[in-house]
């Protein structure tokens, strides 16, 4: 599998691409965790209710329990506490509710800004790398020798822009078949040059 180009400074592109892919991700990982941690600020009140709903209700209980003991009248006395204690616990409850949805609308959002951005760049980049890997690990088992040129040069012939063919030869398909190294050489580097492969040795010493 070919992962680079052989050429310098398309390797570089790659390189700096896959780097800056990897720190891509991380920003993203970053700034989705700081609208988590953001959002989650919305949860104070909630958590000021809970404590608000616990202490109440903990302060009712040991005030029933108090004058629970006083003589005849203790549990009548001690009856009415007891009813506004539940008070407390729906405080409480209403505060765990409010802690929990802002909890899960602060992983959707903090989920879905990181991975938007992430994914949308990840498919460019995972589709270009694809590409490049592709083609070059196919082209890299025809490149052998100086023979294998000859291939490339038709392949350059088939698939490069018109422009680029004129600028070699005015009739590039005419010194192909007449076999003209010359011509036959640069046509191959055009098309190796797209797949980032350098030609082979021999073919390099022909020159």
């Amino acid at each position: 599998m070919k992962l680079y180009a052989d050429l310098p400074g398309r390797r570089t592109v790659q390189i700096l691409a896959d780097v800056g892919i990897l720190v891509w991700v991380s920003l993203w990982a970053w700034v989705g965790r700081l609208v988590h941690d953001t959002t989650m600020e919305l949860a104070a009140p909630g958590r000021q209710l809970q404590t608000a709903g616990s202490g109440f209700r903990d302060q009712m209980t040991s005030a029933g329990d108090s004058v629970r003991d006083v003589p005849l009248v203790g549990d009548k006395i001690a009856a009415p506490f007891r009813q506004v204690s539940g008070a407390g616990t729906t405080i409480e409850q209403a505060g765990t509710d409010l802690v929990d949805a802002v909890t899960k609308l602060a992983n959707i959002l903090g989920w879905v800004t990181a991975l938007v951005p992430i994914i949308i760049v990840g498919l460019v980049w995972l589709v270009l790398r694809g590409r490049f890997v592709r083609r070059a690990s196919a082209a890299q088992r025809f490149i052998d020798n100086a023979a294998d040129l000859d291939l490339f040069a038709l392949r350059a012939m088939a698939g490069q822009p018109m422009r680029k063919l004129a600028a070699i030869s005015s009739d590039p398909t005419g010194a192909w078949r007449r076999g003209d190294e010359a011509t036959i050489r640069s046509l191959a580097l055009l098309e190796l040059k797209d797949t980032g492969l350098r030609p082979p040795v021999s073919a390099k010493s022909a020159a």
